[in-house]
């Protein structure tokens, strides 16, 4: 059977670059490899196929002997040696070692990062502590003013009585026999070379032969701290504060994680916030949006503001106070503040007042154009209904 062209196999076209010929290795030795294919008997042919186009084409001088004579440039006495031959073939023909230093290649590529490097990868750092989070509730006037706050947190510090090496006497941590010192160990599984976290170090590279008392080894004990809390004005619900450095302490003086406050804004009994603007619901009388007039209402800075309202304003009409609302968090001004107006009616009426409303509501046929509006609709659809 005839071999198939290396650029087909990967799904390139002639001339692809380096970067694009390792993407495309890397996608197809994904997606074929036998542990994926386990009912697929063709993937493995497939897969080792894919590695020997690989093998060629990501070595420049392999690449340029195979653009000019295709298969022709390693068939026919090739025995070892990676040059080109005198007689104008190129040695080293890919096979199965070819193949598996190939795909060693990429599969460091791929997973290095997520084993503390790649090849030859030194010693991991001391573990960095975690991260914390913290849970802040505050009103909306801290909201629109800011706040400097003074919060508690337990977590775990360095421990002063070793220093953080978590040895007695602060004593400096022996190099772990079992890894000699990498923090982790390799495994060879046919074409791979797996590596593990170092079992009896936990990836230190490390070992504390005679641990500290007061923290048995960890270098690190649970202390509660008292921080400064900057709070911005601005601030809303989900808003995250980083604090760094103000996390738990590292494993054995291993950098400290962060802390994170994060804000809730409770709900107002006045105030309803969308971003930066505020909306006030207002009750007003009868009359007084019958016949307008003035209205004082808050602002969230502790001030008050008089509002005209037009005659005849019904409920929901709303009016906008400029700057009135939220400060931006980044900057940018304020927002406003909506004044909506909710027309209330009338209870508990004396029988003098039920008596003048009478009066009033048998004038008032021609004052209240939405109700005939809506009168004569509804005549309209009986009338078309009997019809």
């Amino acid at each position: 059977m005839a071999k198939r062209d290396y650029y087909e196999v990967l799904g390139l076209s002639k001339g692809a670059s380096a970067d694009e010929i390792k993407k495309a290795y890397r996608q197809k030795a994904k997606e074929l490899h036998p542990d994926r294919n386990k009912d697929n008997a063709d993937a493995e042919r497939q897969f080792k196929e894919a590695g020997e186009a690989y093998d060629v084409l990501k070595d420049p001088e392999k690449k340029a002997a195979y653009d000019r004579f295709g298969h022709a440039a390693f068939e026919g006495g090739m025995g070892g040696g990676g040059g080109p031959r005198p007689g104008g073939g190129f040695g080293g023909a890919p096979g199965q070692g070819d193949f598996a230093s190939a795909f060693s290649d990429v599969f460091d590529d791929l997973f290095g990062d997520f084993m503390g490097g790649g090849r030859g990868g030194g010693r991991q750092r001391a573990a960095r502590g975690a991260d914390l989070r913290y849970n802040m509730r505050v009103t909306l006037e801290e909201a629109y003013a800011g706040l400097q706050k003074t919060i508690k947190v337990t977590s775990a510090a360095t421990c002063e009585a070793c220093d953080g090496s978590g040895a007695e006497g602060g004593a400096q941590p022996s190099t772990c026999p079992t890894c000699s010192g990498m923090g982790k160990v390799r495994a060879q599984q046919g074409f791979f070379t797996v590596e593990r976290t170092c079992p009896t170090c936990g990836g230190l590279g490390q070992i504390v032969k005679n641990p500290c008392k007061e923290c048995q080894g960890q270098g690190r004990v649970p202390k509660e701290r008292a921080l400064s809390v900057n709070i911005p004005a601005g601030v809303e619900t989900g808003t995250r504060i980083r604090l760094s450095g103000e996390g738990e302490a590292g494993m054995r003086g291993g950098p400290a994680g962060d802390l994170y406050i994060f804000i809730e804004v409770a709900p107002h009994e006045i105030f309803e916030r969308e971003e930066n603007n505020l909306y006030c619901r207002v009750p007003v009388s009868m009359t007084r949006a019958a016949l307008g007039g003035d209205i004082e209402v808050p602002t969230i800075d502790g001030g008050r503001s008089r509002v005209k309202i037009p005659g005849g304003s019904q409920s929901g009409r709303q009016m906008r106070l400029r700057g009135k609302g939220m400060p931006g968090l980044r900057g940018g001004g304020h927002g406003d503040m909506f004044i909506e107006l909710a027309v209330e009616t009338p209870v508990n009426l004396t029988s003098r007042q039920k008596e003048v409303l009478r009066e009033f509501e048998a004038m008032s046929e021609d004052n209240n154009p939405e109700s005939k509006s809506f009168l004569s609709s509804v005549k309209d659809f009986w009338d078309s209904m009997k019809s």
